[in-house]
């Protein structure tokens, strides 16, 4: 073996290793939210079985001890790699099926326990292939491009998704609102639509031509809304299906949809294509004066886009799995060990559960991302839901553009400055400012449940960037610490998959509840709740060991 390819630079392969390690977990754990949401799932339903995929990172710890003796960590992490992108590109082929939910789930399932499986092979490199010096100068490199990986599930790839979205389907139609007094208002009749096929595509029918919405006058009128009723020119294709959406796109935030489940969406099929389905516009009750709206309808080729888009990923994580064939080094002890038994496991949980400190350790373990646990599971939803439903309103290009610019530059210097300033300073000095750093900014959600910004305004922008920077600074004391709690142990690698085996039992309790926590709690008390779910994980901290010089180059 030559020093060439024992000796690499980190700098070769930690980013890359790091950012196909956060790429697998943000797509099924976050953007299959979006994914879903898009589809028509509900909130409740995919937060319930998504937050089900976190068993595989849970129990890692019950096969870690095998991952670190059977064959090497290098071997493991080429061939996880290798099948997670064919994975990723069956996802997106089924994504037009009509059972495209159980199927995605299933192979959501698949991914999660080869992503865990990388997940500990990767950890246990790191460990292997670096000394501790270079370990705390790039745990912020690593963290921010796990971070990084995240963004690009969470804004590139829906990004793309919204412009394929955009430039496919049916031409869409936009249409004004007016509000107007109630005298002033004349009911739609629909037995006056009369619906005659056409030659060629088909196109979105609106009716009526002039739409207004009558003002809500307490005691005077308690009419409040009217209906527009949506239909086809043409029939589809036999078997094939339209997905028509309903958005506010801009005006006074006074006339909206109401709609709770924060969509206004509709199919039709060559059975029911000239059959008008109605669609609700509201006033909100405080409004006075007459005002107007204007809305989008389209019927882009939603499935076909995320299809696409995961498609094209799974292409590109079987391309990095081909380079770190190649690019990865070869750790002088990197070599395969004799098989494992229930007394090696015995040992790794013994030496674990028996180190000083163990009880704060658990805690922090468990509840420092206590309050992001909850948050990541709403927060999309959040952000692409109906204004009337509380949202914001961002459509999936508007999305990705939001965390693919300024959210994934402020994660970067956030990640590398906590990595910078801990090998400075050392993780003792840091960690209480790490862990408010990572909080606080999430105090950003309460602001926009609150204020409402309508999208594509600056304060979106700024709110994004401040709990990113937070995120990419606060989430290294949580890696350093993790590494400084397996120290110099003769299990490290299974020990680390213990300790990141609790970080997501300690995500994935938290976001079964999410959902349900949302609907009963709104977006704005939710996100409260939010803040004070970080409490128990500050406290922990006070009751950690922590070696000053942890961290520090020695000298």
């Amino acid at each position: 073996m030559t020093d060439n390819k024992r000796n690499r630079s980190p700098w070769t392969w930690v980013p890359s290793l790091y950012f196909y390690q956060g790429v697998p977990y943000s797509i099924v754990m976050i953007t299959s939210g979006l994914i879903y949401k898009t589809m028509g799932v509900s909130i409740a339903t995919f937060t319930f079985w998504t937050s089900i995929l976190y068993f595989p990172w849970v129990l890692k710890p019950l096969w870690s001890p095998y991952v670190d003796v059977v064959s090497t960590k290098r071997n493991w992490v080429v061939v996880t790699q290798l099948l997670l992108g064919i994975a990723f590109i069956a996802v997106g082929l089924m994504m037009p099926l009509s059972f495209f939910f159980p199927a995605t789930i299933a192979l959501f399932a698949l991914i999660a326990i080869s992503s865990a499986s990388h997940d500990i092979a990767a950890d246990g490199f790191y460990m292997l292939a670096l000394d501790q010096h270079k370990q705390a100068f790039f745990v912020g490199i690593r963290s921010t491009f796990y971070r990084f990986a995240m963004l690009t599930a969470l804004g590139l790839l829906p990004l793309i998704a919204g412009l394929i979205q955009e430039k496919t389907g049916l031409e869409p139609v936009t249409f004004e609102a007016k509000a107007v007094a109630a005298n002033q208002f004349t009911p739609f009749n629909p037995s006056e639509i009369v619906i005659t096929p056409s030659a060629g595509e088909p196109k979105i029918l609106l009716y009526p031509d002039n739409i207004t919405v009558p003002i809500f006058e307490n005691g005077v009128s308690e009419i409040d809304s009217a209906l527009v009723y949506l239909a086809l020119s043409a029939p589809p294709e036999e078997g094939d299906k339209i997905v028509v959406n309903l958005t506010r796109k801009s005006g006074s935030k006074d006339i909206d949809l109401p709609d709770k489940k924060g969509t206004q969406r509709f199919e039709f099929t060559s059975e029911n294509w000239n059959v008008p389905v109605s669609a609700s516009i509201k006033v909100n009750h405080n409004l006075t004066t007459e005002t107007s709206s204007l809305f989008n309808i389209t019927a882009g080729n939603v499935a076909f886009s995320w299809m696409v888009s995961l498609a094209v990923l799974g292409a590109i994580l079987l391309l990095i799995g081909i380079y770190h064939r190649f690019m990865l080094p070869y750790p002088a002890d990197n070599i395969v060990k004799k098989a494992t038994g229930l007394v090696a496991y015995a040992e790794v949980f013994k030496s674990f559960f028996s180190k000083p400190g163990i009880v704060p350790a658990l805690i922090f373990f468990l509840f420092y991302r206590l309050g992001e646990a909850q948050l990541v599971k709403v927060a999309t939803p959040f952000l692409v839901d109906s204004r009337s439903a509380g949202g914001i309103g961002l459509t999936s290009a508007q999305y990705g553009i939001a965390y693919g610019t300024i959210g994934m530059l402020c994660l970067t210097l956030g990640g590398i400055l906590g990595g910078v300033v801990a090998s400075k300073f050392g993780l003792k000095k840091l960690i209480w400012i790490m862990a408010f750093a990572m909080n606080i900014p999430i105090s950003v959600y309460i602001f926009l449940s609150y204020t409402q910004p309508m999208p594509g305004d600056l304060s979106i922008f700024g709110a994004i960037a401040l709990e990113q920077f937070g995120y990419g600074f606060g989430f290294t004391a949580y890696m350093l610490y993790m590494l400084y709690f397996v120290g110099e142990s003769k299990y490290k690698t299974a020990e680390f998959a213990i300790g990141t085996g609790l970080m997501a039992l300690g995500m994935m309790i938290p976001g079964l509840i999410s959902g349900q926590m949302k609907e009963l709690l709104g977006y704005q008390h939710f996100f409260i709740y939010v803040i004070l779910c970080a409490i128990p994980g500050l406290i922990a901290i006070k009751f950690l060991k922590i070696d000053p010089a942890f961290g520090i180059k020695k000298k």
